[in-house]
This record gives structure tokens, sequence and C-alpha cells, in this order.
């Protein structure tokens, strides 16, 4: 007999070594109770602590994700102020050009009144002076000519200072309806 078969009983009993049956499940579970400390340090260890720092990882992600979205959203606030401050900063300065531009239109305007009518009162003057030097040309032409006329009636030389005068006043109330005569006397 062999060392076995005095442990183990002949009859029909359980048998441990037996790899059918009860044995097999006895050996699988005392297999797994010896191995899982092992697998726990070399397998699941290593595992757990992988799944631990992915999982803080996750959460640092996460923060830093809502972070930087506060941020972004601060940002957006900040920009949105700024690009409000910009516009009513464009808007002042438009208003701003468009006052100095119609203040230049008007001076513009206005310089070009004021030429225009010192254009004006210059050739009025202008027509003045022409005005007046014709008829001054007409009267003392007028009173060559009366006292020419006069010399051919009277038979005698009529050309002395006051016979000119005379005639000049004479002609000056005729044109200008009783004003004394400008510029007689050539």
């Amino acid at each position: 007999m062999t060392a076995i078969n005095l442990i183990l009983p002949e009859s029909g009993g359980f048998n441990p070594l037996e790899l059918t049956g009860l044995g097999n499940a006895l050996w699988t579970w005392v297999i797994f109770l010896l191995t899982l400390p092992f697998a726990w340090i070399v397998i699941l260890g290593p595992v757990s602590r992988a799944l631990e720092d992915r999982d803080g990882r996750v959460r640092e992600a996460i923060d830093s994700a809502r972070q930087a979205s506060e941020d972004a959203e601060k940002a957006r606030a900040e920009v949105e102020v700024k690009l409000g401050e910009a516009q009513a900063d464009a808007a002042k300065l438009l208003a701003e050009a468009r006052e100095r531009g119609e203040a230049r239109e008007r001076e513009i305007l206005d310089s070009a009144r004021e030429e225009a009518e010192a254009m004006r009162e210059r050739a009025q003057s202008e027509i003045e002076t022409a005005k007046e030097q014709a008829l001054a040309a007409i009267r003392d032409e007028v009173v060559d000519l009366s006292l020419a006329a006069a010399s051919q009636v009277l038979q005698r030389r009529v050309d002395s200072e006051d016979d000119r005068r005379m005639v000049g006043e004479m002609m000056g109330s005729a044109f200008s309806g009783g004003d004394s005569p400008a510029g007689s006397g050539s």
C-alpha cells in the first residue's frame, strides 16, 4: 500500500487529492487564497494606485478646467468692458471730429462770405472810382467844349481860371443835381 492509501480510506469518501468533484474545488480555493496576497501586491496594488492617480489627475483636470472657465469668463467680461469703453471712446472721438468738422465748415463759410463781401465792396468801390473818373473826364471835356463854344460866341479867348471854375460849377450842378463838381480844374 502506498502512503496515500494509508491516509485515504478506501471506501468512497472525500478524497482531496482526487482532482474531480470537491477535491478540485478545494485545491482551487487553496491556490487562490495562497496567491491572493501576491496578486494584491503585484497586480492589484499598482492597478489601484494607477486608478487613484488617474482619479486625482481627473480631479485636477476638472478643477483646472473649472478655473480656466472662470478665468475665461472673467477675461470675456473684461474684454466686453474694454470693448464698451472703446466704443464709447470711438463715439466720443467721432462726435468731437464731427463738431470740429462743422466748426471748420462754419469758419470756411464765414471766411468765404467775408471774402466775397470784401470783393464786392472792392468792386463797388472800383466801379464808383471809375464812375467818378469818367464823370470828371466828361466834365472836363464839357468845360473845354463850353469854353471853346463861348470863345467862338464871344470872339475872344475864354480860358482863365475863373472862367473854368464857373463853367465847372455849372456843369457840376447839372450832373449832380446841385452838388459841387469833383475833379474839375485841369
